[in-house]
């Protein structure tokens, strides 16, 4: 499995030679992470809620991959109105690929620019083989993830908001990782975008290191093989 980062919550997930985009919002830092949608292959489509950093560039990814699969709440897949879609609530579950995806809660509100309703905010988790991702999407610190791990097995790879303001700031994500979701592989995102979310990243690196958590903090346009 490989994870490239693309900003925000948007990041491009191979496995088994499909590919995955979550959130799309790469327009935005592209020139940082040479991301051009035209030359991708887009299979599945997950988004976790409906704000505009989130949701900006999904016209223009059906527009080049008019038979990719949004993933999303039953509102977000009407608001784009693609035939192509499978849609979730909060504890639903469908698969594909031989991956189980299991949409969980999240701790945020979801409207559109527009203020259409984008239904509850969520996160995922996906079951790859011997393996458990765990998208968080944008949140706060909340109960329910010290839950993961008795539902879906260890979490392997845990990706968080870190940038404070709008989500969680990474001394909450280093918390929520220690001591609730249990993971001891974090990769964080939702940061420096703007400078509501700018983040010293010196002080993020200390948190997961006094714990003794692996964390990744990831550059526009980087990919890492789990």
């Amino acid at each position: 499995m490989k994870v490239k980062f693309l900003g925000q919550n948007c990041f491009l997930i191979s496995y088994k030679g499909k590919t995955i985009l979550t959130d799309p919002f790469y327009n935005y830092q592209k020139e940082k992470s040479g991301f051009n949608i035209e030359e991708q292959n887009i299979d599945y489509v997950f988004i976790t809620h409906a704000h505009g950093d989130h949701t900006a560039d999904v016209k223009e990814v059906l527009q080049f991959n008019p038979e990719a699969v949004i993933i999303a709440q039953p509102e977000v897949c009407a608001y784009f109105g693609h035939s192509n879609n499978i849609d979730l609530n909060i504890g639903g579950s469908t698969q594909i690929e031989g991956v189980k995806i299991t949409m969980v809660s999240a701790a945020h509100t979801s409207s559109f620019p527009d203020g259409t309703y984008g239904g509850t905010a969520s996160g995922y988790v996906f079951g790859f083989e011997n393996k458990n991702l765990y998208l968080a999407g944008d949140t706060g610190v909340m109960q329910d993830m010290a839950l993961l791990s008795s539902v879906f097995g260890e979490i392997s790879l845990a990706i968080l908001p870190i940038g404070g303001h709008y989500t969680m700031d990474a001394k909450g994500a280093c918390f929520a990782a220690s001591e609730l979701i249990k993971t001891k592989k974090v990769i964080g995102c939702h940061f420096d975008t703007f400078p509501p979310i700018t983040i010293n990243h010196a002080e993020a690196e200390q948190y997961f290191k006094e714990k003794n958590i692996e964390f990744i903090l990831p550059k526009l346009g980087e990919e890492f093989e789990f």
